[in-house]
């Protein structure tokens, strides 16, 4: 569902997220919703340390923007879907 207006930039099939209400512009789910999930993680490639502060971001402005929505289940939504990295150990 979208509202109708063309935004300078995006795309209609960039599944950007639609604000104040954090769903996708071009599907209707809630952002960040499968497609785009797919999509950043091949943007940011191996570098999780990024997409997690690009995510924590969004996770941030959404928190500001959904206040009647509990932060747990908010944390799981933005950021926790993404892949869990090895941990390397200190020798």
């Amino acid at each position: 569902m979208t509202d109708g207006l063309e935004r300078p930039g995006v795309r209609a099939d960039e599944h950007a997220p639609k604000t104040p209400c954090w769903s996708c512009g071009s599907c209707g789910d809630e952002w960040p919703c499968a497609t785009k999930r797919t999509r950043l993680l091949a943007e940011y490639g191996g570098d999780r340390a990024m997409l997690s502060v690009y995510l924590g971001s969004c996770l941030a402005a959404a928190t500001e923007d959904l206040r009647a929505a509990p932060v747990m289940s908010l944390q799981d939504r933005f950021i926790g879907w993404l892949p869990r990295g090895s941990r390397r150990s200190c020798s």
